[in-house]
């Protein structure tokens, strides 16, 4: 345990180093703010309990949402911020993780050029751990944001796709579907009122299921396109080279597409050799809720390990949390255990 205390303190004075203040996070987090932002899906991965004052509580998921809370609660901007402390995600299987962890972040907050961020961010956790004989991926969740907003569909069913970029099976589900005409049915509000809702809320949800019946079916050709988008994959070279390919047929994706550019740019101008990380369009949709633009990971060659150290881009969420306003938000966290381990060798 001295051990671990020890490397935890090593990573804290990395990113202090590099201009961090360092904050705390209460460990019993407000339930409401976790199920507003992830819906009852949070339930499956966090430890909920119930207070008589407070009402329902989790214990903490995850370091970034109380942090943003109270950056964005009263502070100004730039900013950056380490923290270190366990963590507390239910496990329902035996897949060798551990239900309470330790994690070190590294959150910054600043309305500067977004690709040099990124790439700032990037090479400090670089720096950090390929000493260590990691590998890195990386992804950029704003692609395929953008390629939603530019399809040929309503408001609604763009706002349905979003909703479910996280979870890859029901995305899917749902861009089948909306590439199908809509079978019209008779609708309307005569009869009996049952249940909780009134006449106003069965109205609103009759209105908005002729809206779907109206809405044409999204062009085959787009949705061949989009599918193409969540395919690409190489190293970032290679990856931009099939992106900007891509974008002739998905022009709304050309601005993510140069920023990706410029990023690599900032990368390279870094000193790190960008040909030797990896790219995913796909990477970090089943497990990085609240990103939504650049997201990486580095991970150990052993099979069973969760990453090293994740994080990304994540301005929606302050957005959500920031009660009127919002700022460009990048971060990332690092597991100490797993540095700890495989600096002394350890990969059982």
């Amino acid at each position: 345990m001295s051990q671990l205390r020890a490397e935890i303190t090593r990573l804290l004075t990395v990113f202090q180093s590099a201009g961090a203040v360092r904050v705390e996070a209460d460990i019993l987090q407000p339930a409401d703010v976790l199920l507003d932002l992830y819906g009852e899906d949070i339930r499956a991965r966090a430890y909920v309990t119930s207070d008589p004052l407070r009402g329902e509580q989790m214990l903490r998921p995850d370091f970034t949402v109380p942090v943003v809370q109270s950056h964005m609660a009263e502070s100004a901007e730039p900013a950056r911020y380490t923290y270190a402390g366990p963590v507390f995600r239910y496990q329902d299987n035996d897949n060798g993780r551990a239900a309470q962890s330790e994690q070190v972040g590294y959150e910054v907050f600043d309305r500067g050029q977004a690709d040099a961020i990124e790439a700032e961010i990037f090479v400090l956790f670089h720096q950090i751990l390929m000493p260590l004989g990691v590998t890195a991926s990386t992804g950029d969740v704003g692609l395929l944001v953008a390629a939603i907003e530019g399809l040929t569909t309503s408001d609604a069913r763009k706002a349905a796709l979003r909703r479910h970029i996280w979870r890859p099976s029901r995305f899917q589900a749902l861009l089948a579907r909306f590439s199908q005409p809509v079978r019209a049915k008779a609708l309307g509000a005569d009869g009996q009122q049952i249940g909780l809702r009134d006449a106003s809320d069965v109205e609103l949800r009759l209105l908005q299921l002729v809206d779907e019946v109206a809405a044409p079916p999204i062009p085959q050709f787009e949705i061949e396109a989009l599918n193409d988008l969540l395919e690409v994959k190489g190293h970032l070279p290679e990856a931009l080279a099939q992106l900007q390919a891509l974008a002739w047929r998905l022009p709304a994706i050309a601005f993510a597409v140069d920023h990706m550019a410029a990023r690599l740019a900032a990368l390279t101008s870094a000193g790190l050799d960008v040909s030797q990380i990896g790219f995913e369009a796909a990477y970090g949709l089943t497990a990085m809720e609240y990103y939504d633009g650049f997201v990486f990971g580095f991970y150990a060659q052993h099979a069973g390990w969760p990453a090293v150290a994740s994080g990304g881009r994540y301005d929606a969420l302050t957005r959500v949390l920031g009660q009127g306003r919002d700022v460009p938000a990048v971060g990332g966290i690092i597991r100490p255990e797993f540095t700890l381990r495989l600096s002394e060798g350890d990969l059982s």
